[in-house]
Order: structure tokens, then sequence, then C-alpha cells
């Protein structure tokens, strides 16, 4: 059995785990939570972000994928599909199953990529057969879409989806979240 090293912030554990694949996603905030933490790799803890208005939550749980950067500068974003809230911090083994493209207009009028991979937990029994977006109940995307451009909506945002693709799109974005975190962590961009 290879032995486990530890790191020294949960932003620089591997995207993927070594032995299964399985994509390493780390949960900010559990399903059914109105409170949404952030990790700052800086201080090495999770932190209060917002609060959803009352009567809203999280209807997934939600994270990102360590060791990897999307376009907006953050890791990659993650939702995970499992049957129970995970808690914040909780390393959960997923297999990606697709991804919800979006763009992401702040306050300030300006706009970047902030694509949503979405994925099942690799123990869930509930999403075990699932390997696509097309394996989902098409009300299951709507209202995964439909979350993030209202959540967005709620903090002075718009999140506009631009295309739903499967677990092969899914990847190519893991692969470039890799690159791109690695340039900027040689001193690139």
């Amino acid at each position: 059995m290879p032995r486990k090293t530890a790191v020294a912030s949960l932003a620089d554990l591997p995207p993927l785990d070594r032995e299964s694949g399985d994509v390493n996603a780390i949960i900010e905030t559990p399903k059914g939570s109105r409170t949404k933490f952030d990790y700052d790799p800086d201080l090495r803890l999770f932190k209060l972000g917002s609060m959803l208005p009352e009567g809203s939550n999280f209807p997934f749980n939600f994270g990102f994928i360590p060791s990897t950067l999307g376009e907006d500068g953050d890791p990659l974003d993650l939702l995970v599909l499992m049957e129970e809230p995970a808690f914040t911090g909780c390393l959960v083994p997923s297999r990606l199953v697709g991804v919800i493209e979006g763009e992401q207009t702040d306050e300030d009028g300006t706009s970047k990529r902030n694509d949503r991979l979405i994925a099942t937990a690799s123990h869930s029994r509930e999403h075990a057969d699932v390997d696509s977006l097309k394996a989902l109940s098409p009300h299951v995307i709507a209202e995964i879409e439909h979350f993030f451009v209202s959540y967005n909506e709620v903090r002075g945002k718009k999140f506009r989806p631009l295309g739903r693709h499967g677990a092969k799109r899914a990847k190519k974005l893991l692969e470039a979240g890799r690159r791109r975190r690695r340039r900027a962590r040689a001193g690139g961009k």
C-alpha cells in the first residue's frame, strides 16, 4: 500500500486519488446549508463567505477540486451529488459526470468564466449508476442551473449558463485547471 503524504494546505492536495482515479472533492458548503463557507489557503481554514436568504439553502454539497485553478482565479468549483450532507472540510472521493459551463458577471460589470463541474460521490448508492448528465433527471440539471442563477442574483451578480456537457468535457476542464494552477505556481499566467 502506497504511503500517504500530508499536505501543507487542502488547496495543495492532488486533484485525483492516485489509486482509484477519483476526484478529490473538498466540500466547503454542505447540502442543506444556508451558510456559504470558503476555504482560505493562506489561513488554512474555512471561513464564513456569505449567508443565503431565509428559505434558501444549498440543494447539493458544494466545494472545489484542489490543485486546480479556474478562469475566475479560484480552484475549480464542484457540486457533489450524494444522499446526505457532507461537512465543511470533508474529502469526498467523487466521479465527474459533467459540467454546466457558465459566465459570471460581478457587481462591477466584469464577466469571467465560472464553470460548475458536477460529480457523484464514489460511495453513493443512489447515484452509483450515474456516469453522465444524461443519466440524471432533466429536472435535477434545471434545478442546479436555477440555483446558481438565483444564488448569484442575491449576491448582486449574474450567472449565465452557457452549456451542459458530459464527463469528457469536465475532465478536459479539470486538466486545464491543473495546468493553469501549475503555471500560476511557477510564476506565469
